[in-house]
């Protein structure tokens, strides 16, 4: 009955070769592998078209909201902002202003 024991150590060795070259590679052929590694960067290119974009976009309205934000606190609109000041009619072509 010494035969099961050199079959195990055989099967044991066999399975411990398959662990030590680690998970197969992918089993695809290399032109495939290669156009799926183009789409893969082309994606990325994409994506960093994208992104620059987006970053263009958010420093134009940044430099928008700081202009609109320094005209708002110009002097001569602190009467409409004001809660408490005359209540000026912005649709009338001239300047009165009404009390509130």
């Amino acid at each position: 009955m010494a035969w099961p024991f050199p079959a195990l150590l055989g099967l044991l060795l066999l399975f411990i070769g398959q662990a030590k070259a680690g998970p197969e590679t992918d089993l695809r052929p290399v032109g495939v592998q290669s156009s799926t590694c183009q789409e893969h960067k082309a994606l990325h290119n994409r994506l960093d078209t994208v992104e620059k974009r987006v970053e263009n976009t958010l420093q134009k309205l940044e430099t928008e909201m700081t202009f609109l934000l320094d005209a708002i606190e110009n002097p001569e609109w602190q009467p409409i902002l004001d809660p408490d000041g005359p209540t000026i009619d912005i649709l009338d072509d001239q300047d009165k202003s009404v009390a509130s």
